[in-house]
């Protein structure tokens, strides 16, 4: 009878050390009153899955919290055939999130935003540790500021493989308003509904983040836009001195749109080892649209080993430089330039406010399929211009 009871007891000791993450169930759900349910009543380490089918958008959640080991997933039943939440002023919004996980949802047609995640209007309460994984937003609009995702006041974030089209006239892809230390890495940004809207935008003292192998297709006049201008109640933190502080994009591909690159009231910015095809009008911006006195001018970018590929009839010239910036702190290096309809021009059409070092001018780039699926140079070494293979680009964690 003793061995019984001590068998019971190494029984019961194993039970109650089991992690928590594992011994948590999912919560399925097949309908919008469920979903909403479900998200009133989630806990750490709670797991909502989404059946397949459509669910009516205008939800909200406020203060999800999960924990690093027990984070709270919202994610779609079948990878295959995703959940879609359809219309809403926004598809979903999550104020003060902790430790979510948002992964395989479609956001289809929100008047507002397709997902909105904010910090409840208070710095005091950040959104922070969030995954964004295979999220597919569309449709969104179509007129005015409307924005696939906006992200205000978050802190580590992770955006991977997501694909967002057909975003707000006046909006962006990805809209982010005092965020800081974010990745935003494999998505895709297509067809932007005009030239006023812009692809990627950090601003209002956002800070650390990093767009990397991201494709841009005809993503609004300015693919990614490194700053902005912002009301300064709007500021996280509220005292910054940039709209927008070490931003890195690395190894995206551009095609078509207004500008590649804008770097607007932006401190310090890295753009490098990136292919741009056929902008419209210019490559890069250099822009100071807030003008308050605080605020530093538009300074310390890096240009390097990026591909431009543009055409003289296309282009009005590669870099627009507006006023009250600093455009002698940048710096342009080991960029390979071509005019793809007059090629011998090339050097002439470059015309930069400080002396390009070991750049490239003119000849043909060989693209293996110019502005399809890849817009890849064969031969190409790692250390060359352009996107490097994903092997040697750097890698960063998630939060």
């Amino acid at each position: 009878m003793q061995g019984l009871a001590h068998f019971i007891l190494r029984v019961l000791l194993a039970v109650a050390f089991i992690p928590q993450a594992i011994a948590d169930e999912a919560i399925r759900v097949s309908n919008r009153d469920e979903l909403i349910v479900a998200l009133r009543d989630a806990r750490s380490g709670t797991t909502i899955l989404v059946a397949s089918g459509n669910y009516r958008g205008g939800m909200s959640s406020a203060k999800l919290a999960g924990t690093k080991e027990r984070p709270i997933v919202i994610a779609g039943a079948d990878p295959a055939n995703p959940a879609v939440i359809e219309g809403g002023g926004s598809g979903l919004q999550l104020s003060s999130p902790q430790h979510v996980v948002l992964r395989d949802l479609v956001f289809d047609g929100a008047k507002g935003n397709g997902l909105n995640i904010d910090d409840s209007g208070s710095p005091d309460t950040p959104a922070r540790n969030l995954v964004l994984q295979n999220l597919h937003v569309r449709n969104v609009g179509p007129n005015g500021n409307r924005d696939g995702i906006k992200l205000s006041g978050a802190r580590d974030v992770h955006i991977e493989g997501c694909r967002v089209e057909r975003w707000g006239s006046d909006g962006s892809a990805i809209d982010m308003v005092g965020c800081t230390n974010v990745v935003v890495e494999k998505c895709v940004f297509a067809n932007a509904r005009g030239d006023a809207a812009n692809g990627v935008q950090a601003k209002g003292g956002s800070s650390n983040v990093t767009i990397r192998r991201c494709r841009f297709d005809d993503a609004g006049g300015r693919a990614v836009n490194a700053g902005g201008s912002t009301g300064l109640a709007y500021f996280r933190p509220r005292d910054a001195t940039f709209e927008a502080k070490d931003i890195t994009v690395e190894d995206c591909e551009f095609i078509g749109g207004l500008s590649a690159v804008a770097f607007v009231g932006v401190d310090g910015a890295v753009v490098r080892h990136n292919t741009i095809y056929r902008p419209r009008r210019w490559a890069f911006r250099l822009l100071q649209e807030n003008t308050d006195e605080r605020l530093v001018a538009c300074r310390r970018g890096k240009v390097e080993k990026n591909v431009i590929a543009f055409r003289s009839d296309e282009m009005r010239e590669v870099l627009n430089i507006g006023g009250n910036t600093a455009p002698d702190t940048f710096e342009f290096s080991g960029n390979a330039w071509s005019c793809l309809d007059r090629p011998d021009d090339t050097r002439r059409f470059v015309r930069l406010p400080v002396v390009e070092k070991n750049g490239t001018f003119g000849g043909d780039l060989n693209f293996e399929d110019p502005p399809g699926k890849k817009l890849r140079i064969p031969g190409r070494k790692p250390d060359d211009a352009g996107v490097r293979d994903a092997e040697t680009t750097p890698t960063q964690n998630r939060p």
